[in-house]
């Protein structure tokens, strides 16, 4: 990400984002914009789609959303964020997630765009990693309008003719969108989503200059994005899941698993013996990893195979928000047993010999 001046913009004004609605506002934006359908769509299409919300467009299209250029066409991109907003109803999960999408500063490329667009929430970002995350080890109690306010004035990078305001609606939007939550050690499903969307606006971002990086690539682009910082306290446990959920961000084909007939294509090549039938439930399904049931990842129905592939099991629509961790662990325990003694498997000691031998006896 190119660095520069930071330029405020106006991410709250008169968005009327609601008390106690948390981001609902961004989240029906998003599917009035796409018409409730996973395809991409102009930026004048979906500004036309939302005219009749009474809400500045501009703030989903150039502080939420993702923009790419073909065609000399300004178009918003289909990616994790607007996967949760179109197949889920709005929750909690989604506005951390976009409330990541903002920290982490995508925005893209447009037509007639303003320098400092493509990556306009620099001094958000850069909070979060300084002062949330280095400096506070994300106890976010200690975030405040005060303590932002006085970061910015602090930093010669910020360029603004009023420091409050933007302090005082950047505090605000963390407190709606959840920030608290971030300092979560443990794994969530709303770390998983932000892991896929980083993915997904790093390599469109990349795309946009003529490259496409392959998945050697992945590890460092999250690496050097920042990902670990903005997303809460680093674990032991995350960085594990990070190399299962990247395998599986691969196989399902990265940006193109929202293509059904891309991820056809690749099941063809990835399984050649495979007949695939249109599925009754097109619903997304989930994908949890058997070594840590905290792994779980809705993906499109059509990736549900190739994710088998990576060594995950698949959860269907219906069990997704009712996953218990232990009911999964133990449930994984049972059939390994029941495998082993369908294969003749016997143990060759007694219980009493097992215990004798771990007491040193």
């Amino acid at each position: 990400m190119a660095d520069g001046p930071w330029l405020p913009g106006s991410f709250t004004k008169n968005y009327s984002w609601g008390s106690g609605q948390g981001l609902f506002r961004l989240y029906e934006a998003i599917r009035i914009g796409f018409a409730n359908e996973l395809q991409p769509v102009t930026r004048e299409e979906f500004r036309a789609r939302v005219a009749h919300t009474g809400r500045p467009d501009f703030i989903p299209l150039n502080y939420f959303l993702f923009n790419y250029v073909e065609g000399g066409v300004s178009f918003i991109a289909v990616d994790e964020l607007v996967f949760q907003a179109l197949t889920t109803a709005h929750s909690e999960r989604f506005d951390r997630l976009a409330l990541f999408a903002f920290n982490f500063g995508y925005a893209g490329r447009w037509q007639g765009m303003k320098r400092g667009q493509r990556y306009p929430t620099l001094w958000a970002k850069n909070y979060i990693i300084d002062r949330v995350s280095n400096i506070f080890k994300w106890d976010v109690s200690l975030v405040n309008a005060d303590d932002i306010e006085a970061y910015l004035r602090d930093n010669p990078k910020f360029k603004a003719e009023t420091y409050r305001k933007v302090s005082t609606n950047l505090a605000y939007l963390y407190k709606i969108g959840g920030l608290a939550d971030f300092s979560s050690i443990r794994i969530e499903r709303r770390w998983v989503d932000a892991l896929f969307l980083a993915l997904d606006r790093l390599i469109a971002d990349r795309r946009i200059e003529g490259v496409d990086p392959g998945g050697d690539k992945m590890p460092g682009l999250l690496l050097s994005s920042n990902f670990r910082e903005l997303t809460g306290p680093a674990t032991a446990e995350k960085t594990f899941a990070m190399a299962h959920l990247l395998s599986l961000y691969s196989i399902c084909g990265r940006l193109e698993r929202f293509q059904p007939q891309a991820v056809r294509d690749r099941i063809a090549v990835e399984l050649p013996d495979y007949h695939w039938q249109q599925p009754n439930d097109e619903r997304p399904q989930g994908a949890v990893h058997p070594t840590n049931p905290r792994i779980l990842k809705t993906i499109p129905r059509d990736c549900a195979r190739l994710a088998e592939l990576a060594g995950f099991k698949i959860v269907y629509a219906d069990d997704i928000e009712s996953l218990d961790p232990q009911n999964f662990i133990k449930r994984q325990v049972r059939e390994a047993i029941d495998g082993l003694q369908q294969g003749g498997v016997r143990p060759s000691m007694s219980a009493e010999e097992l215990h004798k031998l771990t007491r040193g006896e």
